[in-house]
């Protein structure tokens, strides 16, 4: 922790000795108690300042806030012109060790977070906010990448949200401390703090209050147990394989309802189905401290289901338990399997409130031959092919004939026909079917977050923006962990003029659920470019396989490498998009794509026109265009008169 004091030398000429007495105690009686209280160590002493080092992420920040808090209550009977605030600075990366100093970007990187940070505040660098998520309850916002001095790549930064009183600041925090379930750090954090600033008696922050979407994606509980569920064996035919696949399924979405668990999205676990497998290396691999596994089978009328949880970590198994049922049931023990497992690992105790336990009810199947149909006309929808939508469509028909009253049938029908228009379905039929079916699945079960989140996405489709944003925050509050809506939220935030809050749907989608989808990435880049995050855009960029980009995809790369100041790479990627899309220029792609908003078509054009895309519209594409056509200044002379 560093105590590089702003002012300092102004304060000493007022009152040297008073400021030096005042520094003195504070350094005492706060900063030395809560380091050793918090397992960090000083490395050195400076006039004004302390630099320290900690072993975790948890302590760093807990530390830091504790320090904050503490200095504040005691300067409360110190006239307003004389009391003395920190800012903090908080780096976990690498450092060179000399003697019993430290050196390094790590250790300048923290020294230049602390010296953004605002006066009596905390700041984090992504990589070490990173390490905070899952850890500690506390609300960080994402303010941007950093050009700092001595340091070639930007940096990602977070403060912590503060709330103030007329005796100074004050932060409402909660450490929930699971320690036998945090693997230890091994990187060296760096807690660097500065010190005094002015403060005035009537100074407060601005305190917005949050949306339930932001609530529900940029704070969720640190320190929640993480879990991961694996595809439910198959001891049956092909029907109980689709009665596994939906139990696994509905038992993702039910536990990940629950605030208090961090669940892994299926298709995270989609690669271990019917392998043997090993729990220990499944938990390294998805950094989940609990394995869920089960398996089905049907006979006849019967079923039989078992479920076990088990400990990753040292693969010891805490609970396991087998139901035989009528197979009507089926769908009560998929519920009683996700609350048993709620209940067990809930951070508070182990107790899941009531109301929120009823909540985490969706509408239950009652019909099993219509589930089936409905599972049919899922896996059809899957191959995302424009036969494969159509037989989507004809099951799903089916299931829904059988059980108007299964929601969720009627919820993939609407998706359904959404998608048809991606393969050239008439909009003025497609859009009325969508709308009908989504509005009869959302009438049927109010409480089916992918119900709202679809709805969301076609009242978006139909620019109906801000009932669109209320309805992915009515899913979000539902469920703010399932990673669909997160990915189809990624997407749209920008629209809805949250650019910030996408990206960080985007970093929670992306931890549950490490194996995204292509088309997934495409949603993410562009919440990150939306939100001025290239080095994250850039991550997905280079990941994916040029081979499968699509004409955006190469735009958002280069646009990406652009804003990353890697000019060769940019005029790569642009010679490479330009030979599969020769008509690809900044005007026809940014201002004449549809679906976005101005905000989004001005960074477009700025990110294309950087990157060194051609700006005009051809004049044989000019001619061919029926719809009113967007130009560029400099482009609205070539156009045809």
């Amino acid at each position: 922790m560093a105590a590089d004091v702003v002012g300092y030398s102004r304060l000493v000429e007022q009152d040297e000795e008073g400021t030096l007495v005042a520094f003195r105690d504070i350094r005492g009686s706060v900063i030395s108690p809560l380091l050793a209280e918090h397992r960090g160590r000083i490395v050195k002493l400076m006039g004004d300042g302390v630099l320290a080092e900690f072993g975790s992420v948890v302590d760093a920040v807990a530390c830091a806030i504790a320090i904050q808090e503490k200095t504040a209550t005691s300067q409360e009977l110190v006239a307003p012109e004389r009391r003395i605030l920190f800012r903090i600075g908080i780096n976990l990366g690498d450092v060179v060790v000399d003697g019993e100093d430290l050196l390094g970007d790590g250790v300048n990187i923290a020294a230049r977070l602390e010296q953004l940070c605002e006066p009596g505040g905390v700041m984090v660098s992504g990589t070490a906010y990173d390490h905070l998520k899952g850890k500690l309850n506390v609300p960080f916002d994402f303010t941007g990448q950093k050009r700092v001095k001595n340091i070639s790549q930007p940096v990602r930064t977070y403060a912590l949200r503060m709330a103030g009183n007329d005796q100074g600041w004050r932060w409402r925090t909660q450490i929930i401390r699971h320690w036998p379930l945090v693997a230890p750090l091994a990187v060296m954090l760096l807690l660097m703090g500065a010190g005094l600033w002015w403060w005035s008696q009537g100074t407060k922050p601005t305190i917005r209050e949050p949306t339930v979407a932001e609530t529900a994606i940029s704070n969720p509980i640190i320190g929640k147990p993480a879990i991961a569920v694996l595809p439910f064996d198959n001891l049956g035919d092909d029907a109980t394989g689709r009665l596994a696949a939906g139990m696994t399924e509905d038992i993702i979405t039910d536990l990940s309802r629950y605030r208090d668990l961090d669940v892994m999205a299926r298709n995270a676990t989609a690669a271990y189905a019917s392998k043997p497998v090993d729990i220990r290396a499944i938990g390294k691999a998805l950094d989940v401290h609990y394995v869920l596994a089960g398996s089905i089978q049907r006979s006849g009328e019967q079923i039989r289901v078992t479920a076990q949880l088990i400990e990753a970590d040292r693969g010891t198994h805490l609970w396991s338990e087998r139901w035989d049922r009528p197979a009507t049931d089926v769908f009560a023990v998929q519920t009683e399997v996700a609350e048993q497992v709620a209940t067990r690992l809930a951070a508070s105790g182990g107790a899941i409130p009531e109301a929120e336990r009823v909540a985490g009810r969706r509408a239950r199947p009652e019909d099993l031959k219509a589930y089936d149909l409905y599972r049919m006309g899922q896996e059809a929808m899957g191959h995302l092919t424009k036969e494969s939508i159509e037989e989507a469509i004809r099951w799903l028909e089916q299931a829904v004939d059988q059980d108007p009253r299964l929601a969720r049938a009627w919820v993939a029908l609407a998706a359904a026909h959404d998608l048809t228009m991606r393969y050239g379905a008439d909009a003025d039929t497609a859009r009325p079917a969508a709308m009908q079916a989504i509005r009869r699945g959302v009438e049927l079960d109010p409480q089916d977050e992918s119900a709202h989140a679809t709805l969301g996405h076609i009242l978006g489709m139909a620019s109906d923006l801000p009932r669109a944003k209320a309805e992915f925050e009515t899913a979000l509050r539902l469920n703010p962990s399932d990673v669909g809506i997160l990915t189809s939220y990624a997407g749209w935030a920008s629209k809805f003029g949250e650019p910030e809050r996408g990206a960080q749907a985007a970093d929670r989608a992306i931890r549950l659920n490490p194996n995204y989808s292509a088309s997934a990435a495409g949603s993410y880049k562009l919440a990150y470019m939306m939100a001025g995050r290239y080095e994250d855009a850039l991550r997905l960029v280079e990941r994916e396989d040029p081979q499968t980009r699509t004409r955006g995809g190469w735009v958002q790369a280069a646009v990406t490498y652009a804003a990353l100041g890697r000019q060769e790479e940019a005029r790569a990627t642009v010679l490479e998009a330009l030979n599969r899309y020769p008509d690809l220029t900044t005007e026809s792609f940014a201002l004449n794509s549809p679906g976005y908003t101005d905000t989004e078509r001005q960074r477009l054009v700025e990110g294309m026109q950087s990157a060194g895309f051609p700006p005009c519209i051809k004049p044989e594409q000019l001619q061919a265009m029926t719809a009113p056509v967007h130009h560029l200044p400099e482009c609205q002379t070539v156009s045809p008169q």
